[in-house]
């Protein structure tokens, strides 16, 4: 089978090595032409490149079982695997430390050893077509034909445009980034969980991302609305926040680590679900399909789901023409739920940022019976599929009831030790106006 891939991310990139490696013919194509050795790689037009991530179980899973020299590279280039509370002891939960830029390095650097599999600078216009389906894709005008069309363009694909059936929705978040390597021997700072270190206060979130051989990032985000918050924006700001900020300042303590970046600026975060376009010989995969604010790290392993599911059809001898079809119908069980988790679980938190209390006459969101269970340990054993992303959402169902009583007692989620967002802006008004007085 001859397939071409538009986009070459993890996404596209992953799949195609599945595919070649089974003996296909893929081509993927990507306007960025891949690291140039071992120097800076810029990601054009992919404004997550530099800002965190975390890698969940999915996606180690996922490369062990159908591209382990992918892996292998990853870990060469320091990949940092760690375990995670497991929902069954049928297979352990391995999480990875590492940034997204030496993710995508190792899959372009696997991807050149791979049989049949040809990573290639392009533009593509768009798909071609006949006989009332996609046969092709146009590439840097000319018509490349394929017997499958993969759309792993991302959330700004124009080959999977906007469509009746779409759900999307401005979270109501944006956030700051700064990237920082811990000197050697000094360690990790504060972890409040295996994955990340977590400051949750009144009017905004902090997160620390541990990633490969010291490097970390550092997260602040913010009700979009609050715009006394985007003086975060400016270095100074930044800086006298990670001061004041208590778990924080240990992170980024001058004697304990290094700056890398500047201020990332992270917006127009979006959680959106975009269902098949009924195009025979088209499917689309990964953020074409659905996208979700950051601050839970799943995109990635969402992508790997539907990686392994669209592989389990064609094993299992689809037509890559119909291939959508079933792989849609399982996309809307499987993914959708997860892209509905966060329009609830994000609405949430601004709200809860802009202090309003937690809406009792609604469900209770995701979010909420996970923060109960500091309140009821009886919430615990419910919550591990959840987490590790192998149970959907509705799994916590059983745990509403004890969550409920958690909060119709009185008990509210306790703020983490820090500066109120008032004083916070403050702080951040004092650092800029001294900084431009000179100060």
């Amino acid at each position: 089978m001859d397939v071409i891939i538009v986009g070459a991310g993890p996404t596209g990139v992953t799949l195609g090595g599945a595919l070649a490696r089974r003996g296909h013919r893929v081509v993927a194509v990507d306007r960025d032409p891949g690291p140039a050795g071992e120097g800076p790689w810029r990601r054009r037009g992919v404004m997550q490149f530099e800002h965190p991530h975390g890698f969940r179980p999915q996606v180690r899973n996922l490369l062990l079982a159908e591209w382990p020299e992918a892996w292998q590279a990853w870990v060469d280039l320091g990949a940092e695997p760690f375990d995670l509370p497991s929902a069954g002891p049928a297979r352990p939960a391995i999480g990875v430390r590492s940034r997204r830029s030496t993710y995508e390095r190792a899959l372009r650097r696997a991807a050149a050893d791979v049989d049949g599999l040809t990573v290639a600078v392009g533009h593509v216009a768009g798909v071609a077509e006949s006989d009332d389906r996609v046969v092709g894709a146009v590439v840097d005008g000319a018509t490349v034909e394929a017997d499958l069309v993969v759309d792993a363009g991302g959330r700004v694909s124009r080959l999977s445009p906007p469509g009746e059936a779409d759900v999307a929705a401005d979270t109501g978040m944006a956030y700051v980034t700064r990237t920082y390597r811990r000197h050697e021997g000094a360690g990790l700072g504060p972890m409040t969980r295996p994955v990340a270190w977590a400051g949750i206060f009144d009017g905004y979130l902090v997160l620390v991302f541990p990633h490969e051989r010291g490097h970390f990032s550092v997260v602040i985000v913010r009700p979009t609305a609050d715009g006394s918050l985007m003086l975060l924006r400016h270095l100074d700001a930044f800086e006298a926040a990670c001061r004041a900020i208590p778990g924080l300042s240990e992170w980024t303590d001058p004697d304990l680590a290094v700056p890398t970046s500047g201020v990332l600026v992270g917006g127009r975060l979006h959680n959106s679900y975009r269902p098949q376009r009924g195009r025979p010989g088209l499917v689309a995969v990964g953020d074409s399909v659905a996208t979700t604010a950051p601050t839970a790290g799943r995109g990635v392993a969402m992508a790997s789901m539907q990686i392994e599911a669209l592989l389990r059809l064609l094993d299992a001898g689809a037509d890559p023409v119909t291939v959508a079809d079933p792989f849609g119908t399982w996309c809307d069980a499987s993914i959708r739920p997860w892209v509905d988790d966060h329009f609830a679980i994000d609405a949430e938190a601004v709200r809860l940022w802009q202090g309003h209390d937690i809406d009792l006459t609604a469900p209770l969101t995701s979010a909420a019976i996970v923060a109960a269970v500091q309140a009821d340990t009886r919430i615990a054993p419910h919550l591990g599929g959840y987490l590790e992303m192998s149970a959907l959402p509705a799994s916590l169902a059983p745990a509403e009831p004890l969550a409920r009583a958690v909060y119709d007692s009185g008990w509210r989620q306790p703020y983490s030790d820090g500066p109120t967002r008032n004083e916070l802006v403050d702080l951040l008004q004092g650092a800029v106006v001294g900084f431009r007085r000179g100060a």
